[in-house]
């Protein structure tokens, strides 16, 4: 007496293809669901990450913007001036005798 052992597998997939189309169909519908959750998720980290690297680039730029604004004040300033154009430039206020005064009619 031989008994044969059924093949599991191919039992298996062939009551899937007859009699239970319908599990195998959702259970499809809920992988490529699942599948697409995944996909959303990892796009969605991503664009937070550029998100927060162009908000820390902009908080740079914005400091450095500040930074150049407060050099410009400070190279700006009238007694700065004045101290660049005697020392470096020879310049000097002239005397109340050699101004001219030139009147508009």
């Amino acid at each position: 007496m031989s008994v044969s052992k059924p093949n599991l597998a191919k039992l298996i997939v062939i009551d899937l293809f007859t009699v239970g189309r319908l599990p195998l169909c959702l259970l499809l519908m809920i992988f490529a669901t699942a599948m697409g959750v995944v996909f959303t998720t990892h796009h969605t980290r991503q664009a937070i990450a550029e998100k927060n690297e162009a908000m820390q680039q902009r908080d740079y730029l914005d400091n450095e913007w500040r930074n150049l604004i407060l050099e410009e004040t400070a190279l700006s300033e009238h007694s700065r001036v004045q101290d660049v154009a005697s020392r470096e430039l020879e310049m000097k206020r002239p005397d109340a005798d050699k101004e001219v005064v030139i009147k508009l009619k």
